[in-house]
């Protein structure tokens, strides 16, 4: 059966914007190197491994066989809209939460900066 790699690269390709990831980034997460990674968000027919497409998959915030069911034509895990923002929502609250942490340091050495 063949695979339909173009909608595993559209899915890649929209992910990665959803959540605002560079290809390097999403290289780093996946240990998958950039030039593979491009391939396969061109579409390129090219067979991929189970393994590979579970990495980016994982990488991508998805369960391990999300991409392998985009390929192969079924529904795939985690097409659900609402968890998709869910898990948008947590990584945008882990992001706030390094910001404020970040501020917090810099009021704390900005007064004592001011003491001295």
């Amino acid at each position: 059966m063949s695979k339909d790699w173009q909608a595993v690269a559209d899915a890649i390709n929209t992910r990665m914007e959803q959540l605002g990831l560079s290809q390097k980034e999403l290289s780093e997460r996946s240990k998958v190197s950039p030039a593979t990674l491009r391939l396969m968000q061109q579409g390129a027919n090219a067979s991929r491994s189970a393994t590979t497409l579970a990495a980016v998959s994982t990488a991508l915030g998805w369960k391990a066989d999300h991409l392998g069911d985009v390929a192969a034509g079924r529904p795939a895990s985690g097409d659900d809209a609402e968890q998709d923002l869910r898990e948008e929502v947590q990584a945008l609250r882990g992001e706030v939460a390094e910001l404020r942490a970040g501020l917090e340091g810099l009021t704390a050495k900005v007064a004592r900066l001011s003491k001295s």
